[in-house]
């Protein structure tokens, strides 16, 4: 009974905390410490110890793969230099100075047991990612925190290993450099290579599951799928994990029903705010037991507290120089890249120009070359093709340039990656998995203890007033109407080719709305004939009208449904509707006048749906596509994608409300 009540107070604190942050303007996992300390310290409280294995094995993975799938692919492809910086050379050069100045400072701790607390001191914790979140700073460095934490945690693990083995063997050349480096490339590879099979496997499995709640149950064990056979097999479980989500987190909007992915992300982040609240609880909680220990040591938590200073402040002083060479070094790659974009740029030209001249080659020269009219066809086509392809690369390039120049990483914003690096709950989880052999365990565990606690504490509370001391690149909240009307368009263009397009230039739109059958059905016949005029505004309009609720009334038997998921719908189609109308007035194109008998007779309700569906995949299509080339930014992909996600819901809720 009692682990039952202790978990039931355990819930109920969190809930009280999720409520009072906001008002106090407090990081809720920063309360969450403060009350495990307060708990942990009552004297009725005895010393309380959580095997690591648990957080490691248990919470670490879902955590880090929940993490993976909400971050946008196409902005961590773009800063991966930046994450593969942070997450590897960074952490060996803060683990081996650790190392050495420990081993200065007390000599009875050896080399290996110091570089195994400078990898337990290394990895960053997410809730500067969600403080700074909150206060609003640029898309791209809430990007390279996120990375950086999904994957140093790993690296630092593969080598308090790697350091701790070499401790109990009292060996120092184990920790050579180009050994440990080994050791970490093949964890690293194994790890991801187990984690992009899980990832395709387990999103193909997923497309099959129709029921939400199966699909839920299937996606909270994928982490573990991934994560057990690359420990087993000597990889790192916690890449295995980010990795299975990322491939997730690409392939899911192509593959997962729409109604499938909105029921597992609520979900996820209810277990989501669960396991992390419960780190950060159990770290508190843990306090205790460790500075007890401790306190029986000559010097006791003096001189523990003044290791731990000194050692937080040389892992801030690395970070700090290492960052600020790695944004010179990217300023220098991206003046790099825009050099090449250049240059292919002109390459491009020069090869269309040469197809254009080749495309106009006579008989007497396809004679002379001794070839015929079909093989030179042929090698056009491959030739376009080629052109085709490097046109592609060469506009994510450009794009990517453009992402780059719109959200600067200066050292304003290096400011902020600096000191939002805190160390938290994971590394007081990998303190305890140190060997129970270690000289002076427990001035290590306290070590690592002061200085997460120390970290999460004072660089949490102080980070949103540097934000704004610095005042780095802030996100904007709004997409630019530019990024806007070219999305419409994409979208809107995306129709054209559908059955949906066809069916529209047979019937004309007004006889459906008057025949009931589907008023987007009309709307999205409209937005079709615009594209073919020159008036760009209209055209905007007619798309606008498109991406607004797709078919939203197509199910008017569940209007609880269509209400819950666009309020708004009533008063915005009946002007629609208006709108609609007079546009068949003035601008009817090629449709066919039907009765409303003879279009019931030709669509059936199920019909419209199925056809509605089809040019919602389209358009996603689009979307996705669009994504993958690096076109728009990923809030205002991630909001277009939220939209049609809503209306296929409401689609496919109708429809099985209708049988």
């Amino acid at each position: 009974m009692e682990p039952l009540m202790i978990a039931l107070l355990g819930m109920l604190i969190i809930v009280a905390t999720q409520f009072i942050a906001p008002k106090v303007g407090v990081a809720s996992p920063l309360i969450l410490l403060g009350v495990g300390l307060a708990i942990g310290f009552l004297p009725q409280v005895g010393a309380i110890e959580i095997a690591p294995h648990i957080i490691l094995e248990i919470i670490l993975p879902p955590l880090l793969f929940s993490a993976a799938v909400r971050m946008p692919t196409m902005d961590f492809r773009r800063e991966m230099q930046a994450v593969a910086m942070l997450a590897i050379p960074l952490v060996f050069l803060s683990a081996f100075a650790v190392g050495f100045v420990i081993n200065w400072m007390v000599p009875a701790i050896s080399l290996p047991w110091g570089v195994a607390l400078g990898a337990v001191l290394s990895p960053t914790d997410a809730v500067a990612v969600s403080i700074a979140k909150r206060s609003g700073v640029s898309h791209r460095i809430i990007t390279v925190l996120e990375g950086e934490g999904l994957f140093n945690d790993a690296t630092s693990l593969v080598l308090l290993s790697a350091a701790m083995n070499a401790g109990l063997a009292a060996d120092n050349h184990a920790l050579n450099p180009g050994l440990l480096i080994g050791r970490v490339a093949l964890a690293l590879g194994i790890a991801a290579v187990i984690g992009w099979i899980v990832g395709e496997v387990g999103v193909r499995v997923r497309a099959l599951l129709k029921e939400p709640s199966t699909d839920t149950v299937f996606s909270f064990a994928m982490p573990f799928l991934a994560s057990l056979p690359a420990e087993h097999l000597g990889g790192s479980g916690l890449v295995a994990a980010v990795v299975a989500g990322l491939v997730v987190s690409r392939r899911r909007a192509a593959l997962i029903s729409a109604n499938n992915r909105r029921f597992s992300q609520q979900n996820w982040e209810t277990m989501t705010l669960v396991l992390e609240s419960a780190i950060f609880l159990t770290m508190g909680l843990q306090a205790f037991g460790i500075v007890e220990e401790t306190s029986e040591f000559v010097g006791g938590l003096t001189f523990a507290a003044v290791l731990a200073v000194t050692l937080g402040a040389l892992i801030m002083v690395i970070r700090a120089v290492f960052i600020a060479l790695m944004l010179t070094w990217l300023d220098h790659r991206r003046t790099h890249r825009k050099r090449r974009f250049e240059v292919e740029a002109s390459r491009i030209e020069r090869f269309e120009k040469r197809m254009n001249t080749a495309s106009e080659v006579d008989a007497d020269m396809l004679e002379a070359r001794n070839l015929s009219p079909e093989q030179w066809g042929k090698a056009l086509d491959r030739f376009r093709r080629r052109l085709m392809r490097r046109e592609r690369r060469n506009a994510m390039r450009g794009s990517d340039l453009d992402y780059f120049e719109n959200e600067p990483l200066g050292p304003r914003e290096g400011s902020v990656i600096v000191w939002a690096g805190m160390r938290g709950a994971i590394t007081l989880a990998a303190a305890q998995t140190i060997s129970t052999h270690a000289p002076m365990r427990a001035l290590l565990l306290t070590i690592a203890l002061f200085i997460a606690a120390g970290a999460l504490i004072i660089q949490g509370l102080t980070l949103p007033a540097l934000i704004r001391v610095v005042k780095p690149h802030m996100a904007s909240g709004d997409i630019s109407e530019e990024e806007r009307a070219k999305l419409l368009k994409v979208m809107s263009s995306a129709l054209v080719d559908t059955a949906l397009a066809q069916a529209i230039h047979e019937v004309d739109g007004r006889t459906l709305l008057s025949a009931g059958v589907s008023r987007t059905l009309s709307r999205i016949g409209h937005a079709i004939t615009d594209e073919a005029m020159e008036d760009e505004a209209r055209t905007a309009r007619a798309a606008d009208r498109v991406l607004s609720d797709i078919l939203q009334d197509a199910s008017t038997r569940n209007g609880a449904t269509r209400d819950a998921l666009c309020p708004n719908c009533d008063d915005e189609s009946q002007s629609e509707v208006s709108n609609a109308e007079d546009f068949s007035d003035d601008e009817g194109h090629g449709t066919v006048d039907m009765s409303e008998e003879e279009v019931e007779r030709s669509f059936t309700r199920e019909q419209i749906r199925e056809l509605a569906l089809e040019a919602i995949h389209a358009q996603r299509d689009a979307l996705l596509q669009a994504r993958d080339e690096g076109i728009f930014s990923s809030a205002a992909l991630e909001g277009a994608l939220a939209r049609l996600d809503n209306e296929e819901i409401l689609l496919v809720s109708g429809q099985s409300n209708s049988h």
